[in-house]
């Protein structure tokens, strides 16, 4: 206030009023920053709790995705919005700590102060209200006195001018009317001494008593004030703390940001989906101006497998049509040979003479039909992949994916293979100095009591390492270290497979082609879900194949495998497609039965003219 003088008691009530709407600002601001702290952790909360509803879950798919420089500063977002939810936390802490609380405390004492001054004020208005009506008796009784003694004088006076009144009577008249000026003098002086008193009550209670209230009063009011003030400065302060830490984590999400490598990401996508496969060649155009000469080309797909590799089994269009989707119940007794080598003549005692043996000499082309052969006997596989899609278990030795996955995966199998023999020899490793302790102390334990878990850890490790020759094997007939799988390792692979289920058993089936080279066939498999084309139809109305010549069978030959046909000793059939570098001769026997027949077990008869010429034996 200005001046304590500048305001009398009459304002106390305003000032009282005041003092408490100041309060009450007070209390609004201790609200509004309490609100604020719940708005800053609820933020943080649910800051938290967006970074926590996108990071990727343990041992799942999403773990895998995160090798990528995008995905990663993905996840390095993630986590600085989880620190950064962290500095929003602290503003809310420090905000209740430092301003709420405070202010709180504060409020209370102020609202204690404030009652003793209004007190102690109306303590002083309450006492110069007693002198004021002390003053007031004083004086009226000094009026009263006063005019009784005027009353009392003109009496005696009165008294005195009658001739008729007596002595004695105007004696009495005269004492009475001394008595009441003395009274009047008597009230006189203690109206006088009333007065003084109160005049000098009242100029100490309106600029002594009052002023030093007001003062105190000015001092709370104008305390309340400045520490408001500084409550928001506090409050901007709190905030410009936290200011560097945030823009850290943003400078460190920039970072992240400018971390990205797009090259990177795209050959990691290569890596991840490069199968191995080469491009298929370009197929051949087939002459069927000459209908008695009419045979499969045999420069389809015309490229070279003798490097061990796959081939892929999409490419080529015929009519518009994608060839490898054609139907396999009306091609498989068109174009497939079975899917092993031929067996030998009976009487052959050649190191080959078992079935399964080596395999013929590869060609440098292969013929169309062997090249469908192969997408025909992908079809049981479609199942299976279907089934691998919905959970269930692949190969063991992860047959069904192309070459590069394949080897991948293997290798990745071989490593963890490693890494469990490494725990194992660790732990045998501890387990004998542990025993070598037992030896030499024995009260320290028994020394034959560790003999069963070092005898197991024997054969786990031994296990594991056979596992490990397993999967080095089939790695290195991947990577082409193996010029072809050998009897001894498709008797193992065919060992491990056994051991799997019937669904698995139905997925891994011998992927090899009548030459013997190994093909792996799941890119037919994951396009398998095209719609049949009108391709398939022109196989409808197809006609047979003509017979190019005659044979002999030499050997009676028991046909159990798809594909093949039995024949007996002596027996004369038709050619109609000769020996393709596989091993297989195809022979019919009338309209309805045809197939292939081991080269080495019929003597062949080639005749362009034979057509319609031969009679059935």
């Amino acid at each position: 206030f200005k001046s304590q003088t500048d305001l009398w008691n009459d304002q106390f009530d305003n000032l009282e009023k005041h003092t408490q709407w100041g309060i009450d600002v007070l209390e609004k601001y201790i609200k509004f920053v309490k609100e604020r702290t719940e708005i800053e952790l609820s933020y943080a909360k649910q800051l938290r709790n967006l970074s926590k509803k996108y990071q990727p879950k343990k041992n799942s798919k999403e773990e895998e995705e995160y090798r990528y420089t995008s995905t990663r500063a993905f996840l390095a977002t993630l986590n600085e919005m989880n620190d950064y939810a962290g500095q929003h936390e602290v503003i809310s802490e420090n905000m209740t700590s430092l301003i709420t609380g405070e202010l709180t405390r504060y409020v209370q004492e102020l609202k204690q102060e404030r009652k003793s001054h209004f007190h102690d004020g109306r303590k002083a208005q309450q006492h110069i209200e007693t002198c004021w009506k002390q003053l007031e008796a004083s004086k009226r009784r000094f009026e009263r006195d006063c005019k009784e003694a005027d009353r009392a004088q003109q009496y005696f006076e009165k008294m005195d001018a009658d001739i008729n009144v007596t002595k004695a009577d105007v004696e009495k008249a005269r004492q009475q009317a001394q008595l009441r000026h003395q009274m009047a003098e008597d009230s006189k002086a203690e109206y006088s001494s009333t007065l003084q008193k109160f005049n000098s009550e009242q100029h100490d209670h309106y600029y002594t008593h009052i002023p030093n209230i007001f003062q105190k009063i000015q001092e709370m009011e104008e305390r309340r004030i400045v520490r408001i003030g500084e409550s928001m400065k506090t409050f901007a302060e709190v905030d410009r703390q936290v200011i560097p830490i945030i823009g850290k984590c943003l400078d460190e999400i920039t970072k992240a940001a400018e971390s990205i490598d797009h090259k990177n990401d795209s050959q990691l996508v290569i890596e991840a989906f490069k199968s191995g496969f080469e491009p298929p060649g370009d197929i051949d155009f087939e002459d069927f101006t000459q209908p008695m000469k009419r045979t499969v080309s045999e420069s389809s797909l015309s490229n070279s497998r003798g490097d061990g590799k796959s081939e892929p089994k999409f490419g080529g269009k015929s009519k518009g049509k994608l060839w490898p989707f054609i139907k396999k119940n009306k091609l498989m007794s068109l174009l497939t040979s079975p899917h092993q080598p031929p067996p030998p003549p009976p009487a052959s005692a050649s190191p080959s003479a078992v079935p399964n043996g080596p395999q013929s000499p590869k060609q440098q082309k292969e013929p169309l039909s062997h090249r469908f052969n192969e997408f025909m006997t992908s079809k049981p596989k479609i199942h299976c992949f279907r089934s691998l899609k919905r959970g269930g278990a692949g190969p063991e030795d992860f047959s069904n994916l192309p070459p590069e996955q394949r080897r991948k995966k293997l290798q990745q199998k071989v490593d963890e293979l490693n890494k469990d023999i490494q725990k194992e020899m660790d732990q045998r490793d501890a387990l004998t100095k542990m025993k070598d302790v037992y030896i030499k102390n024995p009260q320290m334990g028994d020394a034959a009591s560790v003999d069963h878990r070092l005898a197991e850890l024997g054969q786990n490790i031994e296990k594991l390492r056979l596992e490990v020759q397993k999967f080095e094997g089939w790695l290195a007939e991947v990577e082409g270290r193996l010029p072809m799988r050998t009897e001894q390792a498709r008797r193992q692979s065919g060992l491990y497979e056994a051991q799997n289920t019937s669904a698995v058993n139905s997925c891994a089936q011998d992927r090899e082609s009548p030459d013997g080279s190994y093909t792996e066939e799941q890119s037919q498999e994951t396009e398998m879900k095209v719609p049949a084309t009108d391709f398939d139809d022109e196989f409808d109305d197809e006609e047979p194949l003509p017979t190019i010549g005659t044979c002999k069978a030499l050997y009676t030959f028991e046909g159990q495998n798809e594909g093949t046909i039995s024949v007996a000793e002596g027996e004369m059939l038709y050619v109609i497609e000769e020996d393709k570098g596989d091993g297989w001769t195809r022979i019919r026997r009338n309209e309805d039965e045809e197939g292939y027949v081991p080269t080495s077990y019929v003597e062949v008869y080639l005749d362009k003219n034979a057509k319609g010429a031969m009679t059935y034996i």
